[in-house]
């Protein structure tokens, strides 16, 4: 066999090199880290929907994250991730990945989920202001898409029961969630929670999903204190049986809109609204508040007894007091009133 001339190795050793050198520029910024976030909380990537890789570029140069900004631009291009418009979303990054595998995460468009509180709101215009912080979509489109005559007329609710739709709870979703996303996502847990056997229990008191859920959010406002509210659902459950009118205090707080109302007043009983359940027989036309399972679970397991009136008690219990017979309740609301005004409250 021929010797090789040294000369030849000599020029295969150096095309080796240069071709190692080339692969060491080329590929190394892939496997180096990416992200040096100085902070121990994870780097989060918000990238808005229509961005292309000059937008992203801009934004992590802007919040000063990138170990090696030239390296990242080349990885971008081998890994073909420099485009007109890439997806769009919520990204969250450590400081242990790699460039490959910050790149690769953001070109599959396999963004993180976003953790959705839905709670403690009174109407849809304040539920729309509370969700669109969890979404690229602003509070605006958010309740112009809930208003929309066809989209009510599709889930069978109008502006005051819309928010029944809404059990309340935490739900992972993605920040590009789009406002009838969220709806049908709504749809589906409402529907899960209303289970047959949740709807037979309050079928035996002829109430519909949407009525239960309004005398839930009553219930809600009249105690915190959650083992009593069973109980005060069979209230208001036994005054609809014998054809009271539920005089629930927070619905004329709801009607006023006077929501800072310490004590309620005979001038506030008459201020006329649907929700005003002093003047108007029956549950009102939507919830007053988004009620919390507990008091979901009050109404669908409402306690059976012979209590048509409750009082809260004198003292800072946030407790009440029942009664079956009016005589006995008028000498209870004595009691709390004489307490408020021993306390200053008018």
């Amino acid at each position: 066999m021929p010797r090789i001339p040294k000369k030849i190795i000599i020029v295969i050793v150096f095309i080796i090199l240069i071709m190692f050198i080339l692969a060491y520029y080329l590929l190394h910024p892939l496997f180096e880290t990416a992200i040096k976030n100085e902070k121990e909380n994870p780097y989060i990537l918000f990238i808005p929907s229509g961005s292309g890789f000059d937008d992203v570029f801009q934004i992590l140069t802007r919040d000063s994250v990138l170990q090696n900004p030239s390296g990242f631009i080349k990885s971008a291009k081998l890994l073909k991730y420099i485009k007109e418009e890439v997806p769009p979303g919520k990204y969250i990054f450590n400081n242990t990945q790699s460039t490959k595998e910050v790149i690769s995460k953001l070109r599959s468009g396999n963004q993180d989920p976003v953790n959705v509180v839905v709670n403690n709101v009174r109407t849809i215009e304040d539920l729309a202001g509370k969700i669109d912080e969890y979404f690229e979509v602003d509070s605006l489109t958010i309740l112009e898409y809930f208003k929309q005559p066809e989209i009510q007329q599709e889930y069978k609710v109008n502006d005051e029961t819309l928010m029944t739709l809404f059990i309340p709870n935490t739900y992972q979703m993605f920040w590009t969630t789009k406002p009838e996303k969220l709806l049908e996502r709504m749809k589906k847990e409402h529907d899960k929670f209303w289970t047959q056997a949740n709807l037979d229990k309050i079928k035996k008191w002829n109430l519909s999903p949407i009525q239960a859920y309004t005398l839930a959010s009553i219930v809600e406002k009249e105690s915190n204190y959650k083992p009593e509210r069973p109980a005060i659902a069979g209230v208001y459950l036994n005054r609809i049986q014998q054809g009271m009118k539920l005089q629930a205090d927070p619905t004329v707080v709801f009607a006023t809109g006077q929501y800072d109302l310490k004590r309620v007043l005979y001038s506030h009983l008459e201020y006329d609204s649907p929700y005003n359940t002093y003047m108007y027989e029956g549950i009102p036309p939507g919830p007053i508040y988004m009620p919390s399972i507990s008091s979901l679970e009050a109404v669908i397991n409402a306690e059976k007894h012979n209590y048509i009136f409750f009082c809260a008690k004198a003292d800072n219990s946030g407790q009440h007091v029942f009664a079956s017979t009016l005589q006995e309740h008028n000498k209870n609301a004595e009691l709390f009133s004489n307490w408020l005004n021993s306390i200053g409250i008018k």
